[in-house]
């Protein structure tokens, strides 16, 4: 499953970005790297919410500053929620 949310998270930014998935890595800086302003990161939130039916609090947005940030954050809120259905 960890495989398959970070290539689905990737596509999700390359899809926002416009920046091919080929040229991005755990370490790619969203805004640096990718040109991902605030616009584009509520974007890119909404979306892996809408997917992963998770929710992403405002106040951790502007922490996030790279690739792999938003795949761990993803997955600890997913291990969250599915630990919260039990």
């Amino acid at each position: 499953m960890s495989d398959n949310v970070e290539k689905e998270i990737m596509a999700i930014i390359s899809e926002i970005s416009g920046i091919d998935e080929d040229e991005m890595s755990s370490d790619t800086k969203l805004a640096d790297d990718l040109e991902i302003d605030s616009i584009k990161s509520i974007e890119i939130v909404v979306a892996i919410e809408k997917k992963y039916k998770i929710s992403i609090r405002d106040e951790d947005i502007p922490g996030i500053t790279t690739v792999k940030q938003v795949i761990d954050l993803t997955k600890e809120l997913m291990e969250q929620k599915s630990k919260a259905l039990l």
